[in-house]
């Protein structure tokens, strides 16, 4: 079937609607005021409906037009990302691509379809960031990745599951409460916790993101989950570790508490595309392999993460 009306016709109804004049959307597109009415008139001889409406000294779009720009806007964004994505194959195959991962995600989750890709792909680096609490959300908001492994989705960008990042509190094998069978959260508040720190860059304290139960008495904050490792293997109080770091290292040198009501608990891990359409395709594929490398958990697997 052939169409009527041209991508061009409606994207001159939207310039209309948006300058709020025929007038001030011919400056915009730099065209003249007779070439707008001539080009508005015969899209409404096309359709066989009026699209604009006169308002004191002012033609804006109608009811009916307006009903039919809705429709038409997702027709013109479509046509922005086709032009957007064509621009991207011109300039081929990205040089490097960056990866951010929330600290709550291990690494070694990255490394066989890293290996997958590089050995398909010759001419593309990859750069590789670890974020936290903010950090992890302005790297989506701010586009600074290419590809975010986050905690939760965050608003307007796409997520997809990527399993998730089992949290249990730990101390030194050799503190006393390491042989107690059960603690209480007065009890816990009692003892120093060791805390990562937001790597956010927002300028106020206040500002700043809190995750988990913190009414311990006193906190020791450091940058990273390895420097609260070390941390609770000294003796300096206890944390809440990620599961895969507890098992990797800490299964002699680390106790995991029972606590009363608060032993553990998970936090759901996700990838995004922060650049959305302006995504190459060398990073397209790297995403593609992370996500076929999330296989669903045995009910074995699950038992043990619960």
């Amino acid at each position: 079937m052939r169409l009527k009306t041209t991508l061009d016709q409606w994207q001159t109804l939207y310039e209309i609607d948006r300058a709020g004049s025929i007038q001030a959307a011919a400056l915009r597109l730099k065209k003249s005021h007779t070439t707008l009415i001539y080009a508005l008139r015969k899209l409404e001889d096309q359709l066989g409906v009026s699209l604009v409406q006169v308002e004191g000294r002012r033609a804006v779009l109608s009811e009916n037009g307006k009903a039919l720009l809705r429709r038409a806007s997702s027709m013109l964004e479509q046509a922005r990302e086709l032009e957007l994505i064509s621009e991207l194959l011109v300039q081929g195959i990205e040089s490097e691509i960056v990866v951010t991962v929330d600290h709550l995600c291990s690494l070694e989750r990255l490394y066989e379809p890293m290996a997958n890709f590089l050995a398909e792909n010759k001419s593309t680096s990859i750069q590789v960031i670890e974020t936290s609490l903010s950090r992890t959300t302005e790297v989506v908001t701010q586009e600074l990745a290419d590809v975010a492994i986050i905690n939760l989705p965050i608003t307007n960008y796409s997520a997809e599951a990527f399993g998730f990042t089992k949290m249990m509190p730990v101390v030194a094998s050799s503190h006393p409460l390491a042989k107690s069978e059960s603690i209480s959260l007065n009890q816990l508040s009692s003892l120093p916790q060791i805390v990562v720190r937001d790597l956010g860059s927002v300028e106020k304290l206040g500002e700043k993101k809190n995750a988990g139960w913190l009414k311990s008495r006193q906190r020791i904050t450091v940058d990273n989950f390895d420097h609260a490792f070390n941390a609770v293997v000294q003796g300096v109080g206890y944390c809440r570790l990620p599961k895969h770091i507890i098992d990797s290292r800490g299964n002699e040198k680390l106790t995991v508490l029972n606590v009363e009501n608060g032993s553990s608990y998970q936090v759901p891990l996700h990838l995004s595309l922060p650049k959305g359409v302006k995504t190459g395709p060398a990073t397209q594929r790297f995403y593609e392999l992370l996500l076929e490398s999330v296989t669903p958990l045995s009910s074995e697997q699950l038992s043990n993460q619960i």
